[in-house]
C-alpha cells in the first residue's frame, strides 16, 4: 500500500477496523486471564531502547507491523498491573467496561474545556460524580471534578486553600508564612504541591504518628499554636484515609475540630481508601470527611477504571474558580445558568472525556457488584493477616484496616530484601516494600479485579518458600 493511500480517510478507517478487531480479541483474552505473562518483565534498563529504532520511519508502515512489534517488543518489557498477582503499591486494574469507555473516549477525542466544546463530557462528568458522591455518603454541596491523578487533585486543594487564606496571591505571589500540616505518613504529593505553589517545603510541618501510624491531633494542635505565636499563618491540613505505607486511617473528626477552630482548610486524601466507603460496613472510615473542604478518591485505584481518573470533591468550588479562572477572548462563552466551564476549576485547559469510562464501570457492575468485590478484598487481607500471625517466623508490622497487609520475616532487613526479590523473580507475584519503625517491611496489597483468594494463597506460599 502506498503512503498516499494511507492519507485517505476511508482507507484509514478500514485499516483501523481490521486491526481493531485483532486488538479487541487480544484485549478480551488478556483481561480474561493475564496469568500467562510474568508480572514483572525479565528485562534490564535500556534493553527495550536498544531494540527499538533510533529514528522514526520516513514512510508509513502497515498497522499490522505495529501490532506485531507490540507483541514482540512491548509486552516482554511490560509490568502487568492487570495481573492478579500484582500486589505491589496499590492495585490499579482496568476492567472490560472501563477499557470500552476508554476506547470510545479516544475515538471521540473531545476536549471539554468549556461547555460548548464538550457538552456530553461536561454534563456526564457532573452526573457520574453525583452518583459517586451519593455512594460515598458525601453531602450534596460537594462539587466534583475529575483530574488525572491524586497528586493533581491535592495540588488543586492546596491552591484553593491558598486562595482562601491569601486572596491577593494571584497578583503578587504567595505570601510568606503560610503553613501546612501533614503527618510523617502523608503522601509525598502534598509536599510537592507546596513546592509547586511556592509554599515551600520548610513551611510544611510533618507531625509524628501514633502506634497505628495515624496523625496525632494533639501534635497538630500544638504545632498550630506554636506557629501562630511565631506570627505564621496556618492554612491547610491533610488527613489521610488509607495511608500509602500502611493504609492507616487518620482521626478525621478530631482533625476537623482543630481545623475548624483555627480556620484551616481540611483536605482528605483518600486516593486509595475512599472507594471502600461505598461498602456499608466499611463506611465508618469516612467519619468526619463530610466536614472537610475537599476530598480526593481515585477510581483508577480500587474501582477498576483505567488510569487516569482521580475524583476531587470540594464544598468551596468558588475558591477553585478564584484561583484558576482566566478567560481570554478566544475562550469567552455566553453565560447560561446550567453551563459549567470546567476549565475554570483547574490549571489544565485540555480535558479528556474521563467520566465516560467511569460511567461504563459504574453501570456494568452497579453499586452492589462493586461493594462485593471490595468486601472480598478486605476479607482476604484479614484472612491473610491471621495466617501470618500464626507463623512465628513472621510479624505483622501494622494494622490492616483495608486490603493491604504489612509484615516481615523476623530477621534482618537484608534477609527481607532477599525474600521479596526471590518472590518477585518467580514472575507470579509482585510485592513491594516500605520502612516502618526503622525496619524494612513487605507490603502485600490486594486490589486487582482479577485477584482471587487462590492468588493470595499462592503469594503467601511463595513468601514462605523463599525463606
Amino acid at each position: 500500500m502506498s503512503d498516499s493511500s494511507r492519507l485517505d480517510s476511508t482507507q484509514v478507517a478500514e485499516d483501523f477496523r481490521r486491526a481493531a478487531h485483532q486488538a479487541v480479541d487480544w484485549i478480551a483474552d488478556y483481561l480474561a486471564d493475564p496469568r500467562e505473562y510474568p508480572v514483572l518483565p525479565a528485562v534490564q534498563p535500556g534493553e527495550l531502547t536498544d531494540r527499538l529504532p533510533q529514528s522514526g520511519p520516513e514512510t508509513g508502515e502497515p498497522i499490522e507491523r505495529s501490532l506485531e512489534d507490540f507483541q514482540k517488543l512491548i509486552l516482554p518489557a511490560t509490568t502487568h498491573w492487570n495481573h492478579p498477582g500484582f500486589m505491589a503499591f496499590f492495585g490499579s486494574s482496568a476492567s472490560g467496561p472501563g477499557v470500552l469507555g476508554e476506547m470510545l473516549c479516544a475515538a471521540l477525542n473531545t476536549n471539554a474545556m468549556v461547555w460548548k466544546s464538550g457538552p456530553a463530557s461536561t454534563e456526564l462528568e457532573q452526573t457520574v460524580l453525583g452518583w459517586y458522591r451519593q455512594w460515598l455518603g458525601l453531602p450534596e454541596d460537594f462539587f466534583g471534578v475529575i483530574y488525572d491523578t491524586a497528586s493533581m487533585s491535592s495540588t488543586h486543594a492546596m491552591a484553593a486553600a491558598r486562595q482562601l487564606a491569601d486572596p491577593e496571591c494571584r497578583q503578587r505571589g504567595t505570601r510568606s508564612g503560610l503553613t501546612a500540616y501533614i503527618s510523617t505518613q502523608t503522601h509525598s504529593s502534598i509536599e510537592k504541591a507546596a513546592i509547586a505553589l511556592g509554599i515551600g517545603q520548610e513551611n510544611v510541618r510533618k507531625l509524628e504518628v501514633d502506634d497505628e501510624y495515624r496523625m496525632r491531633p494533639d501534635l497538630l494542635a500544638s504545632a498550630i499554636e506554636q506557629d501562630l505565636a511565631a506570627g505564621r499563618k496556618p492554612f491547610f491540613v491533610t488527613a489521610t484515609v488509607g495511608t500509602t505505607s500502611t493504609t492507616s486511617i487518620d482521626p478525621v473528626p478530631e482533625i476537623a475540630d482543630i481545623a475548624e477552630q483555627h480556620g484551616l482548610w481540611l483536605h482528605v486524601d483518600s486516593a486509595y481508601g475512599g472507594a471502600a466507603a461505598i461498602v456499608p460496613e466499611l463506611h465508618h472510615i469516612f467519619k468526619g470527611v463530610d466536614r472537610a473542604q475537599s476530598v480526593v478518591t481515585n477510581p483508577h485505584k480500587w474501582l477498576f477504571t483505567p488510569s487516569d481518573c482521580s475524583v476531587f470533591y470540594t464544598r468551596r468550588p468558588d475558591m477553585l474558580r478564584e484561583a484558576f479562572s482566566l478567560i481570554p477572548e478566544y475562550l469567552r462563552t455566553k453565560d447560561h445558568p446550567r453551563a459549567v466551564n470546567l476549565m475554570d476549576y483547574g490549571l489544565q485547559l485540555g480535558r479528556r472525556f474521563r467520566s465516560l469510562k467511569l460511567w461504563f464501570v459504574m453501570r456494568y457492575f452497579g453499586h452492589q457488584g462493586l461493594q462485593q468485590i471490595l468486601r472480598n478484598h478486605v476479607q482476604w487481607a484479614q484472612d491473610l493477616a491471621a495466617q501470618i500471625r500464626a507463623d512465628s517466623r513472621f510479624e505483622i508490622m501494622a494494622p490492616a484496616p483495608l486490603s493491604v497487609v504489612c509484615f516481615r520475616l523476623r530477621s534482618t532487613d537484608e534477609a527481607n530484601h532477599r525474600l521479596i526479590d526471590k518472590v518477585n523473580a518467580s514472575g507470579k507475584v509482585f510485592l513491594s516494600g516500605t520502612v516502618l519503625k526503622g525496619k524494612y517491611t513487605i507490603r502485600l496489597a490486594i486490589g486487582n479485579i482479577g485477584t482471587t483468594w487462590a492468588d493470595v494463597e499462592q503469594a503467601w506460599n511463595l513468601v514462605k518458600a523463599a525463606i
